[in-house]
């Protein structure tokens, strides 16, 4: 036998689950990081470049743990299905969005204060640059790839409740500081709620936990996050753009 070549005999057969435990924890410590500073630290400017750079970080640390880009739903090969059916859920929120404002009974559901004083220009840095790039890539990466591939089992690879429900979870409490506000921001939230900033984050961790499940699902569809990226993409950017016609 070569001296280059290691006995598997002792080669221990844990390294591979210790590895992706290590990364897993790294991984959720560097979210915990990067949800305080992108919500209370950095400045309005710094957002794209933090949250980009962490999706990096949070690829990187997964490499290291042995989960590539395939595991993490970013296979560069496999992109036909997952943006055709992104596309698609696209298209569809963009129809269930126009039917919603056209609908008086449902139009406050869109109307958000913070697109209220919003100028055309910073209406598309929104849309455009700040929801795609400093929102969508570091929260699909992290909960729908990188997280669920170190718990186990990527949901656009392989469907596994354990991972599927541990990283929804944590998606979840993501939204903690990013909800504070909402019981009085949102028109249709304050109407239900009074106001009540405790049950709206309450309901904001549920809803989000849920959504997150239901985006895992999504990946499966797609064989890719490439699919939730183009919905969540959708979602969070014409909700925006809605609101800011509603409120010009």
């Amino acid at each position: 036998m070569s001296v280059l070549t290691p006995d598997p005999g002792l080669v221990d057969p844990s390294t591979g689950s210790r590895r992706r435990r290590v990364g897993l924890l790294v991984v959720i410590a560097l979210l915990v990081l990067s949800n305080v500073m992108a919500n209370r630290v950095i400045p309005g400017w710094a957002y794209i470049p933090w949250n980009f750079g962490m999706a990096v970080a949070l690829l990187f640390v997964a490499h290291r743990a042995g989960t590539g880009p395939v595991a993490a739903g970013l296979g560069i090969r496999h992109w036909h299905r997952p943006v055709g059916v992104g596309l698609l859920l696209a298209a569809g929120t963009a129809l269930i969005f126009g039917i919603g404002m056209a609908i008086p009974s449902t139009r406050d559901a869109f109307i958000d204060s913070r697109a209220r004083d919003a100028s055309i220009g910073l209406m598309l840095y929104q849309v455009l640059l700040r929801i795609p790039l400093g929102t969508v890539v570091i929260e699909e990466v992290a909960f729908r790839g990188v997280l669920p591939a170190l718990m186990g089992a990527s949901p656009a690879i392989r469907w596994k409740w354990g991972p599927v429900m541990g990283a929804s979870f944590l998606f979840g409490l993501w939204h903690i500081l990013p909800s504070i506000g909402i019981a009085t921001g949102n028109a249709a939230v304050s109407d239900v709620l009074g106001g009540n900033q405790f049950v709206a984050t309450v309901l904001a961790v549920v809803s989000m936990t849920v959504a997150g499940v239901l985006m895992c699902g999504l990946a499966r569809l797609g064989k890719g996050i490439k699919t939730t990226m183009l919905l969540h993409w959708a979602t969070n950017s014409l909700g925006f753009v809605a609101a800011w016609l509603l409120m010009h």
